[in-house]
This record gives structure tokens, sequence and C-alpha cells, in this order.
């Protein structure tokens, strides 16, 4: 399927519209909204301290705590 990003968004529409009508979709479709500030930025900030071995520990703590 070779379809450019128009024509999935019109055709998605169109099946939005056709199964919930056109108020339910506008309301669908409020939900969605742009974001704000520089995820990877933030991301790398509050992962710096972090190392690949705390994560695994983290890992192996809440796997000893599920029930078996």
């Amino acid at each position: 399927m070779n379809t450019d990003l128009k024509e999935i968004r019109q055709r998605g529409l169109d099946v939005l519209t056709r199964e919930l009508g056109a108020v339910a979709t506008a309301r669908f479709l409020r939900q969605f909204e742009n974001g704000y500030g520089d995820y990877t930025e933030e991301r790398e900030a509050l992962l710096s301290d972090v190392s690949i071995d705390d994560i695994t520990a983290s890992v192996a703590e809440r796997k000893a705590r599920l029930p078996l």
C-alpha cells in the first residue's frame, strides 16, 4: 500500500465520520493536541544519572514483587 499522508488522513476522517458521526468525530479529534517542550532533551536531563545497572536492578525488584 503506497498511500500518502494526505490520503491516509482523509480516509481516516471518512471512517471516523461514518462510524461515529460528525459530532463524535469532532469530540474525538479535540482530545489530541500538540505538546510543548523538547521530549528528548527533558528525557536526557531526567535520566542522565540513571545507569543500565540501575534499570536492571529496578526491573529485578519489580519482578520479585510480582505474585507467582
